[in-house]
């Protein structure tokens, strides 16, 4: 061990090692890219288990403890690994949550390159799962190499809870933290929680977030008939489901974005002078986020061409999108089909103080009666699939400096403070489970593509990332006296979270 070593000596010697070793970084994100741990295919199921098995093995090699637990809803189901490097009493404990499941991809979804083989082309990594959540799972492990190679101890204990089903609702999870967040269990001595599973708000400036919109999925379906039925030979003679559906979808929301269901905005809380102010320095450009969004070179327009009221729009403020019709016929060609049952899929990205349970009882009542507008004979089916709490944590917490000042080292910038419009629950769970605060620190950048055509993984935010994590254990192993708790017992405000930089 290195003995009187300084962070800024820590800090050099990590990142001359971790630049060296990026060629033996990318191999092992190649076999892992290699896995195809589709959580939403079942045949692919195997593969998951063969990624959580892979990813033991390379714990274990590195003298670390690991379990792959049992799913508790089901032996058919994934298994959850827990993972642990020291376990030393007078060291504080960071807990890193991750997943190694992805999401579908074929080269004929429209990629460039085949999504299970990891390419790399002008510095940039494209394979599915190399940004989410396959590369920065694995950099705490090439973080806790990193320390062992240079004789460096490691100020922290480290645990590690990663699942394979978090593309596919999380299933077994909340079940799972809650019953390690018992007395003596795993998850019970934990002082701060770490998730790099989101992204920057750019492409160069790096960010925490304390901050994620929660969601509500639903399906609303029609049935007309017992069977599909033919319609040159039954057309005009029956009601036809798809008819229904389609006139229900369009009663949700309209073409501005607007949500067209009552009681939805009732407990969104107003925007204050103060809270507006905090949007008129971020640097977020327009054209770019057009770019990145696909739409330049279609409409070229956003819902919100002000960049505050887009900000708004996508962290601040509730949403609702359209997902697809199940039933009937997609494919190609025409087929002249009416379809018995069709299914509309749809959800809402929920704010703070919004309760999910509230929220589908409105729809559902809503839906409800706009059906009973229709004057339809046919049978209306709501069904909701998973539903997640807005989060909102404590940018204030020793735990958000800790990873602020890490940012500072590696990039010499403060990073911004952001709120996102995606849904991660397990941030929710873990904090009420623990009471202790989690932070999000995101390795990658705005443009990575994640659950999207050539998703990638930019060298530069591998290499960076990983020195981040790394020095971010240093950090947590500064801060001195009592356990500190979660913003969760003591909750802030909405004006209290609006610190500099944040959103």
């Amino acid at each position: 061990t290195i003995m009187n070593t300084t962070t800024d000596d820590i800090a050099s010697k990590l990142s001359q090692y971790v630049d060296d070793n990026m060629p033996l970084y990318i191999e092992r994100l190649r076999e892992a890219v290699a896995i195809q741990s589709v959580s939403a295919e079942p045949e692919k199921r195997p593969e998951i288990v063969r990624m959580m098995q892979w990813t033991k093995k390379q714990i274990d090699e590195l003298g670390g403890e690991c379990t792959l637990k049992e799913n508790p809803c089901g032996s058919d189901l994934p298994p959850i690994l827990l993972g642990q490097f020291g376990n030393d009493s007078a060291k504080k404990t960071v807990c890193v949550y991750g997943h190694l499941d992805v999401q579908p991809a074929a080269k004929e979804d429209g990629w460039n390159t085949d999504p299970f083989e990891l390419t790399e082309i002008d510095g940039k990594l494209f394979g599915r799962g190399a940004t989410d959540d396959k590369g920065p799972a694995l950099s705490w492990l090439w973080v806790v190499e990193a320390h062992q190679k240079l004789g460096i101890d490691i100020p922290v204990n480290i645990k590690l809870i990663y699942e394979g089903l978090e593309e596919y609702g999380s299933e077994g999870m909340f079940e799972t933290v809650m019953e390690l967040s018992k007395p003596g269990k795993f998850l019970s001595d934990c002082d701060f929680f770490c998730i790099s599973d989101n992204y920057w708000l750019g492409k160069k400036k790096p960010c925490l977030t304390y901050g994620l919109r929660g969601m509500s999925y639903f399906e609303v379906a029609v049935r007309c008939s017992t069977q599909d039925l033919h319609s040159g030979v039954l057309g005009g003679c029956v009601h036809e489901a798809m008819t229904d559906l389609i006139h229900l979808m369009a009663t949700l929301v309209d073409n501005s974005g607007k949500i067209l269901i009552e009681g939805i905005m009732d407990d969104v809380a107003p925007v204050t002078p103060e809270e507006e102010a905090l949007y008129t320095e971020i640097d977020f450009d327009l054209n770019e986020f057009k770019k990145e969004c696909g739409v330049a070179t279609v409409s070229n327009t956003l819902l919100h061409e002000d960049k505050m009221k887009l900000l708004m729009a996508r962290w601040r403020y509730p949403t609702l999108s359209l997902h697809g019709i199940e039933g009937g016929f997609s494919g190609t060609g025409a087929k002249t089909v009416i379809p018995a049952r069709v299914a509309g899929k749809f959800s809402l990205r929920l704010v703070p103080d919004q309760d999910p349970k509230r929220i589908v009882a409105v729809v559902e009542a809503y839906l409800k009666k706009k059906f009973e507008e229709l004057n339809s004979p046919n049978v209306l089916e709501i069904k909701t699939h998973h539903g997640a709490k807005a989060w909102l944590s404590n940018p204030k917490h020793p735990n958000y400096q800790a990873g602020a000042n890490a940012i500072q080292k590696v990039f010499g910038m403060e990073p911004d403070y952001t709120r996102e419009g995606g849904s991660i629950p397990i941030t929710t769970w873990l904090e009420d489970a623990t009471q202790m605060n989690v932070l999000l620190l995101p390795i990658g950048a705005c443009d990575d593509m994640a659950h999207s055509q050539n998703e990638k993984y930019n060298l530069i935010n591998m290499s960076n990332g990983v020195k981040v994590l790394g020095l971010y254990l240093h950090e947590l192993g500064k801060i001195e006296g009592p356990k500190p708790s979660s913003c969760r017992c003591e909750p802030l405000t909405e004006e209290e979270m609006m610190i500099p930089g944040a959103f």
